[in-house]
């Protein structure tokens, strides 16, 4: 039996951007408290003040039991790190994993930000990640499948020498979380369901600089890559309409800020 795909109308995406701009708003704010020293759990208190603010809901907290506002994944932890007491270091890199719930609808977003000065390796890894989501963005047009968008991620990481992770995928995104149909980082141009106007997903490449292998950590949530290299997650929820795909959860100005700390350690500014 097929998976029952529901489309949304033009008045749920509306409410769907509104969570969409809030969730932005947290990843701006916790990207821009990134820094040596910071916890975690810092993190996760920015978070929650954005939705406090904004009389919005998390999407994670208490999902399934989890126990925060956000995830936050460090270094070879590839998503649903869980906030805490772990303090942020000089040249870590750290995921942060937002969703927010406003009028019953959700809207879901990563990004990969850097700590102090990176080295050129994981530099290249955010950045490529970034693009590859992009990619994929690209390509979640109406008339084509989700196999174009799951090609255009990974030919972009692997033609990189970066492993695709493939034990967690993207996903659709409305009333739910997460919703039919699964969205592969990996797969076939021309291969899958078909995309039509009305669909909304997430798209969240997960690129590794070793294999792609992943392990579960005894918190039950933590997912590490298996050879402790690094990893990088980014995700953006979007609308496909007959023009083309609508992001709704595009960054502010903070990003700029991200994306020139990526330069690598020595490089010139």
């Amino acid at each position: 039996m097929s998976e029952l795909v529901t489309l949304k109308t033009g008045k749920q995406v509306e409410s769907m951007r509104r969570a969409g701009a809030i969730v932005s708003e947290m990843l701006a704010r916790c990207s821009a408290a990134v820094r040596p020293g910071v916890t975690t759990l810092d993190l996760d208190r920015v978070a929650a003040a954005v939705l406090r603010e904004h009389g919005a809901t998390s999407s994670f907290l208490g999902y399934y039991g989890y126990p925060a506002t956000i995830c936050t994944s460090v270094n070879e932890e590839i998503v649903h790190g869980i906030p805490g007491k772990r303090r942020l270091r000089e040249g870590d890199i750290v995921g942060i994993d937002a969703g927010a719930i406003v009028d019953g609808w959700h809207a879901d977003a990563a990004v990969t930000v850097p700590v102090g000065e990176v080295s050129r390796a994981a530099a290249d890894l955010i950045r490529t990640t970034r693009e590859a989501l992009e990619r994929g963005i690209a390509a979640a047009k109406a008339r084509n499948r989700l196999g174009d968008i799951g090609a255009a991620v990974q030919s972009l990481a692997e033609a990189r020498g970066y492993s695709v992770v493939r034990n967690y995928v993207g996903h659709g995104i409305g009333r739910a979380m997460h919703e039919p149909p699964q969205v592969p980082n990996y797969g076939v141009s021309g291969q899958g369901r078909p995309i039509t106007a009305g669909l909304c997903i997430a798209i969240e490449p997960m690129l590794n600089l070793g294999k792609p292998g992943t392990r579960l950590l005894e918190d039950g949530w933590t997912v590490v890559t298996a050879d402790g290299s690094l990893s990088a997650h980014f995700e953006h929820t979007l609308a496909v309409t007959a023009e083309g795909p609508v992001v709704l959860t595009l960054p502010g100005a903070p990003i700029e800020r991200e994306r020139a700390a990526l330069r690598p350690a020595g490089a010139r500014r």
